[in-house]
């Protein structure tokens, strides 16, 4: 059996008020041609279909016409709903579209929805969890034990009827403890929202979505498949692809189909005169987006609109000089990610009044802090 893992769509993102719907548009054919060559049994499709809960009506109808050539394939499709989607929304006439192979995760009532997806002497159960938050979960169960994301993920998956003999794959959609994070993700400060990988230990191919690199954590089988295209210019160093999942019994190997955008995003960096030197520029595609690091030390008038004469799509123009780098030195919190919300305050406030907080201090902010987490 062969599926096709894909995840983040983001479906009428705009990025420095560019919009990228065109882009999309022409990334969702690209996957079509290739699930028209390729002809998988499935799609796995994990989360954040939209980049708004409330969706522009170019990118529902963009979606729509998505779905609508694959029942037309007759590939069946199996969609869990993001952070960024309203789960509403998207399952919206769920149960009419299931004539047509198309599977939503309706929203979370309590239970994981599993389909049953055959092909030749091949049967795999597919399990859907939608993106979840520990208040949801503990809402249908009080008596859990439920302080944080790894305990919802656990309680909510604890309470499916897994056949562990059969093969299962669980579609989901949440950040996992070790993955590494883009800028164009939305960050959780302290890692509130992270998710130990020992709860999906019981599946045979886990996949993911939310991270925007293609990446696997702690084993193969456990993966993030990346957004089809760049959203951010941290991601300019990635090669977007389609994960292909091949299924032979328990056993389950990866292998990519690379995607090709209709335009990259890159950098560009020196001073003004070399940016705009055709000699520097001639050779490459000039409609990327791109951002333009000037190390010129004073500022170039209007830099952004001459450059654009050369450069259309010129998302971002930043400066990379000595003033720059003092700058840097001196201002930020480092490793954000990685503290807790408690040890963050400590550090803003110890900057802030140039003094550490009293004990009576670290309790009052303490308490806060927890009646906000159980909120």
């Amino acid at each position: 059996m062969k599926l096709f893992h894909l995840s983040d769509l983001h479906l009428g993102k705009r990025l420095k008020e560019f919009s990228l719907i065109d882009d999309q548009k022409y990334i969702l054919k690209e996957i079509l041609t290739a699930a028209g060559r390729e002809k998988p049994d499935g799609i796995l499709i994990a989360g954040d279909i939209y980049d708004r809960s409330v969706p522009s009506e170019e990118a529902m109808k963009l979606w729509d016409d998505f779905l609508i050539s694959l029942a037309e394939k007759k590939i069946p499709v199996f969609v869990v709903s993001g952070n960024h989607d309203s789960a509403i929304r998207l399952a919206d006439h769920g149960e009419l579209i299931e004539t047509m192979g198309i599977h939503f995760s309706p929203v979370y009532d309590g239970t994981v929805k599993c389909c049953t997806l055959k092909a030749g002497d091949e049967t795999v159960f597919i399990y859907m969890l939608p993106f979840v938050k520990p208040a949801v979960v503990k809402s249908f169960f009080p008596d859990e034990e439920i302080n944080n994301y790894t305990d919802a993920c656990r309680v909510a998956l604890s309470k499916a009827d897994i056949d562990r003999s059969a093969t299962n794959i669980l579609i989901a959609h949440q950040f996992v403890t070790g993955a590494a994070r883009c800028e164009s993700e939305e960050v959780v400060v302290g890692g509130l929202d992270n998710v130990n990988a020992d709860v999906f230990d019981e599946f045979d191919y886990v996949a993911l979505g939310h991270i925007h690199g293609k990446q696997n954590i702690g084993r193969e089988t456990v993966r993030y498949c990346g957004t089809p295209l760049k959203y951010s210019f941290s991601e300019k160093d990635h090669h977007k692809s389609i994960t292909v999942v091949n299924i032979n019994g328990k056993k389950v190997t990866l292998d990519e189909i690379p995607l090709t955008p209709l335009h990259d995003m890159r950098e560009i960096k020196g001073t003004y005169e070399e940016l705009t030197a055709k000699k520097n520029y001639e050779n490459t595609n000039t409609e990327d987006y791109i951002h333009a690091i000037l190390t010129d030390e004073n500022d170039v008038l209007d830099a952004m609109g001459k450059l654009r004469v050369i450069y259309p799509n010129i998302m971002q123009l930043t400066y990379d000089n000595t003033r720059t780098k003092e700058r840097k030195e001196i201002c930020g919190i480092e490793n954000i990610e990685t503290k807790s919300p408690l040890e963050l305050f400590e550090e803003l406030f110890e900057k802030q009044n140039n003094t550490p907080m009293s004990e009576e201090q670290m309790n009052f902010i303490t308490e806060c802090i927890e009646r906000v987490w159980e909120g």
